[in-house]
């Protein structure tokens, strides 16, 4: 018994396993993130390295149609439009209005092929089956809740066309002495308080990303100033079972 207890107290304090983890709620992630607003960009300091390694890897140049979940501020958004084909189509979703508003006006250049639109935080993505690209979602599916983050999973599945691309970018465990120490303390921070952190916990992509349904084609973890953040692009296993 004493044993179970300590395990018990191991996982709800780590936030591993099948131990319900607490997560904000759609309404105080909404207010969170309005009133965080253009602040968001302050973090591309440790942000922008795992970006870079993302977009490298996503084969850009063949995607047409580009869904973001979770597109804040849309720092990411205007370069995507920078770099896809010239007639390739963005659409942008989040819970937070001032990030939408925000990263409205930030691709109004693009507005042609490029909206935004502001959800209720639900996974569900407003668009059709297997009609999507490149699904892209960078330090989102970290918030979620483990029954959302299964919902957003299979909502990729859904929309992404045979051969496409589900990018994702988050914090992660350290794989080096200090960013341990950081992600240790990150987690502990989150286990306290959710919004301490901003509803964010250091998640992998094993954890999730099952083997069944979907194939990992490119892994990364990169720490940039002692935060460590995971790159993950996956394709649907089916795709080649089909094949």
């Amino acid at each position: 018994m004493a044993r179970i207890s300590l395990a018990r107290r191991l996982c709800s304090l780590l936030g591993r396993g099948s131990c319900i983890v607490r997560t904000l709620s759609h309404e105080e992630a909404k207010a969170f993130y309005d009133r965080f607003g253009t602040k968001q960009d302050q973090q591309a300091f440790y942000e922008e390295t795992a970006l870079r390694a993302m977009v490298a890897n996503a084969a850009l140049d063949q995607a047409h149609f580009v869904v973001e979940f979770g597109c804040g501020t849309g720092r990411l958004a205007l370069e995507l439009m920078q770099l896809l084909p010239d007639n390739a189509r963005y659409l942008g979703t989040d819970i937070s209005a001032t990030m939408v508003a925000i990263a409205a006006k930030r691709l109004a250049p693009y507005k042609a092929r490029a909206s935004v639109l502001v959800t209720n935080g639900s996974p569900t993505l407003p668009v059709e089956d297997s009609s999507v690209d490149r699904l892209i979602s960078s330090y989102v599916v970290d918030l979620l809740a483990d029954v959302e983050r299964r919902q957003f999973l299979a909502e990729a599945a859904r929309v992404l066309r045979p051969g496409g691309l589900l990018c994702l970018t988050g914090i992660t465990d350290g794989t080096t002495a200090v960013s341990r120490v950081v992600m240790s303390g990150w987690q502990w921070l989150f286990r306290m308080n959710p919004r301490w952190v901003g509803g964010c916990r250091p998640t992998r992509a094993c954890e999730y990303l099952q083997p069944e349904s979907w194939k990992i084609e490119y892994r990364r973890v990169v720490v940039s100033w002692c935060i460590a953040s995971e790159v993950v692009i996956a394709s649907s296993a089916t795709d080649k079972a089909d094949a």
